[in-house]
Formats: C-alpha cells, structure tokens, sequence
C-alpha cells in the first residue's frame, strides 16, 4: 500500500472539542478555522527568514498579522527547516524575548512560542506567552514536560521524524498516516499521564517535517484521522515544498497553493491554520463560505 492510499482505521473516536485552554484563557474553533500568524525571528526560515531579524521589523510584521485577523501568533527564534542548524537558548531568547514582551503590551490576542527548549518556554511563559510550540512533541528536552504540567500552557504536539537537520534524509514509513496519528496519541497520553489537563493539548501532524510528497498528501487528506483524537488540530503547511512538487514547479509562487490547501483543511474540520499570509488565506476562506462552502 502506497502511503498516499493508506486509509487505516481509526485508533479511537473521542468527541471533538470547542475550545483550546491556554495559560489564561481559551480560544474559541468553531465555526470556521482560526488563523496562526507565523512570526520567524530568524535569519534562514525557509520562507522569510531574515525579513523580521529585527526586533522592530518583527514587531510591525506582528501587528499587521493582526489587522489582517489572526486570531494568535506563533513567534519562533530557531529555523527548523530542512538541513538548519540549532542554536543555544540564549541567542533563542535574544531573539524572542523583546519582541514577546512589547506584542503581550500591545495586542489582545494569545502568542504562541515555537521552541523545544524548556529554558526558553519558562522565560517565554514568565512574560506572558499562552502556548508552547514544540516540534518534538515535548520529548526533546527532558525539562519541557515538568515545565508546562507545572504552568498548564496550551501545547502544540507535532509529529517530525528525525530532527531538522536530517528529516529529509530519504524519510520512511510503512503507513504514514497511522504511524503520525500513533505517535500523537502516545504523546497526548505521555502528556495526561504526566498532569497535562487534557483541554490544553493541540495535535500537529507536521507537513513537511520527515515526510516525501507521497507522505505529505497522504495526511493532508486525512484530517479526521487527527481530529479522532478528541484534541484541536493544527496544520502548518503554508508555502512549503510540496506546493511547487505538486504544480511541478519549484520557482512557483507558493501563496496560491497555501489558499487552495487551506480551504481543502478547513473543509474537512482543521482548527487552526498556521500561515504566513493571514489575510489572503482569511479573505480566501470568506469567499470560500459566500460560496456555498462549508
């Protein structure tokens, strides 16, 4: 079985959630999916890095993200994009920290941080972040998980086979779809065991992270796989590399591909989208609805 056909039963069904419980308070899902702006305070993100490296730069991307209606922020110190390199907490918290500090100040919306270094979620949460993004799932750093049962942050819990820097080393499975699904469940579980409340826990199958196009097809057409769960869903595939692999085209531009998977998400019960390009993906997702979509 070819791992864009794999159609495995479901592991288990739980009832699905309204409502994402953060730090302080909680982020309505329905009706329509809610919108992550990517904020990358870095010099080599895939898509913009070096663009927001300033602290006044990203501050001014984060505010237009929302004007343009995002609904929360997800600020990241570290690419972990294919190949990068990691750096120490200290430069992670250099990077982040002021610009946290003024978006807590100056809107109301919840900020999310993406890193899997525990000393960087306790400084993040000390001043006022309301999620912590880890793409290891909580299992890099030994201290993470003490550290958001201790402060019961929202979490986001992605699936990345391997670590940036090799993830795309000829990456394989014999189903992808169950082994990502299998391997969010087991760490939702890790989670709850460990004193996680279990409205916190956010499930991300991470496109793009240890997958072939076949694998990234594969498991954005199988959103009620994740959804099963009983846990909000989250889905960051905006312009990665499948966009150009599919339309056979590396150079194209990959904001048009963004939209069209976002509604095909959304569709299919996505919670939240986590994108770079907030309000062409919003806009797209309100023609989508006058449409006739649902």
């Amino acid at each position: 079985m070819s791992p864009s056909d794999s159609k495995p039963t479901s592991a288990d069904a739980s009832p699905r959630p309204d409502q994402w419980v953060l730090r302080t308070r909680t982020l309505p899902l329905k009706p329509r999916p809610r919108l992550m702006g990517i904020v990358n305070i870095t010099p080599d993100s895939f898509s913009d890095g070096g663009q927001f490296s300033k602290h006044s730069d990203a501050i001014d991307h984060a505010r237009r993200l929302v004007d343009e209606g995002a609904d929360l922020l997800d600020l990241g110190g570290e690419s972990t994009r294919p190949g990068s390199e990691g750096v120490s907490a200290e430069e992670e918290l250099r990077r982040i920290l002021p610009v946290l500090e003024t978006l807590v100040e100056k809107v109301n919306i919840p900020i999310s941080i993406d890193t899997s270094k525990a000393a960087v979620a306790r400084a993040a949460l000390a001043s006022g972040a309301e999620i912590i993004n880890d793409v290891t799932a909580f299992a890099g750093d030994p201290e993470m998980e003490p550290l958001i049962v201790e402060h019961q942050p929202g979490v986001c819990l992605m699936h990345m086979r391997g670590t940036p820097r090799n993830m795309q080393a000829r990456p394989t499975y014999t189903n992808v779809v169950e082994e990502v699904q299998r391997f969010l469940a087991d760490r939702r579980d890790a989670l709850l065991e460990a004193g996680l409340d279990a409205g916190k826990i956010c499930l991300d199958p991470g496109i793009g992270f240890g997958k072939r196009l076949a694998h990234n097809l594969a498991l954005l057409r199988s959103v009620d796989r994740f959804t099963s769960l009983g846990c909000p869903v989250l889905y960051g595939h905006s312009r990665k590399r499948y966009i150009g692999q599919v339309l056979d085209d590396s150079e194209v531009e990959r904001m048009s591909g963004t939209i069209g998977t976002a509604l095909a998400l959304g569709q299919q019960g996505v919670d939240i989208l986590r994108v770079h390009d907030v309000g062409e993906v919003r806009r797209a997702w309100e023609l989508f609805e006058a449409s006739g979509g649902t």
